[in-house]
């Protein structure tokens, strides 16, 4: 009797066992295992939780491989601020130990004294970088560069926005990709929700219309194409953009046009991001004084009230990728064409 008590309590304490959490230690043998664990098979198949994931990013020459990065990471350095957006929406920025600086509105609460300064999206402090010790580092298309370096620190999440695929299915890639570093990918639809009815709301309006989009640096106006910074205008709400041939790259600062280009084009709306605002640059003119002149001014497109200065001219310029971002890039045209 004494055997049979026993083995009963064996019994129980197996199950028990079997019920506990990976954090816990579980001992089923029908526990899932991580592919990427080192560890003997006896004890890959102990463990619930992976110790590693492998995710598809980009690498130093901006093309897609397969990246094995922690799961679960609890430091986390961020310099590029599209990521850093996603981390937030996911509610895990709490494991931000360093961040590049930014004047970004909606991510003040990064820049603080307990979070690192790491540099900025353009030019990483290497020192801090490692300094913080972080798990895994994020990266946008501005440190590309830097990639090599910075992984000899930790694994480097390099993703960007996809033009052909679109600003809208970028994020929620991106956003998913990041989210399966967490086991959080079940949020991602949630958070995407509402954008492809906004989309859509924004296509009805912009069907057979059509559009010069550019941008305002240094005094002058660049035209750009479907290939970049605000393509998300042409590509997927649908206004024709008549700025430049589909055939010419324009995605980095667009290519120059005079505003005769512009008065010859006759758009029926034009579009203008404010790169001087954007960047902070001292002393600049406002886009608003560069672009009505006496030759803008003369075209149905002003006398129409159709210049749509985008309102967060830094989002478009330095964020654009991220969950909170695109809502406010959305926003903007709203406001503009709904409004």
């Amino acid at each position: 009797m004494k055997k049979m008590l026993s083995l009963a309590l064996a019994g129980v304490m197996a199950l028990s066992l079997m019920a506990c959490s990976a954090q816990n230690g579980g001992d089923s043998s029908e526990n899932t295992s991580s592919p990427s664990s080192s560890q003997s098979s006896e004890e890959t198949q102990n463990n619930e939780t992976p110790e590693s994931v492998t995710i598809t990013s980009l690498n130093a020459n901006k093309e897609a491989a397969e990246l094995e990065v922690p799961y679960d990471p609890q430091r986390i350095a961020i310099l590029d601020m599209a990521s850093l957006d996603i981390l937030d929406a996911l509610g895990v920025g709490d494991r931000v130990v360093g961040t590049a600086d930014t004047s970004l509105e909606y991510l003040q609460d990064y820049i603080n004294d307990d979070i690192a300064n790491l540099g900025t999206i353009k030019e990483a402090d290497l020192e801090a970088v490692m300094a913080c010790e972080p798990d895994v580092i994020f990266i946008g298309g501005r440190l590309a560069s830097s990639y090599d370096v910075l992984s000899e620190i930790a694994p480097v999440v390099y993703l960007a926005t996809d033009t052909e695929l679109g600003v809208v299915e970028s994020v929620r890639q991106n956003a998913t990709t990041i989210a399966s570093m967490f086991g959080l990918e079940d949020k991602v639809d949630e958070l995407m929700a509402d954008f492809d009815a906004r989309i859509t709301a924004l296509s009805e309006f912009a069907a057979g219309k059509t559009a010069i989009v550019g941008l305002v640096t240094s005094g002058s106006y660049n035209v750009l194409g479907n290939d970049g910074r605000c393509s998300m205008i042409g590509r997927e709400i649908g206004f024709e953009n008549i700025g430049v041939d589909a055939n010419i790259d324009t995605s980095t600062h667009g290519n120059e046009a005079s505003f005769e280009f512009i008065v010859e084009k006759a758009p029926d709306y034009i579009f203008v991001l404010d790169r001087d605002a954007a960047i902070g640059t001292d002393g600049a003119k406002l886009a608003q004084e560069i672009m009505e002149n006496e030759l803008v001014m003369g075209t149905d497109a002003y006398k129409n009230g159709n210049i749509v200065y985008l309102a967060h001219p830094a989002v478009w310029y330095t964020a654009e990728g991220g969950i909170s971002a695109l809502d406010i890039m959305l926003q903007d045209l709203e406001s503009e064409l709904l409004g």
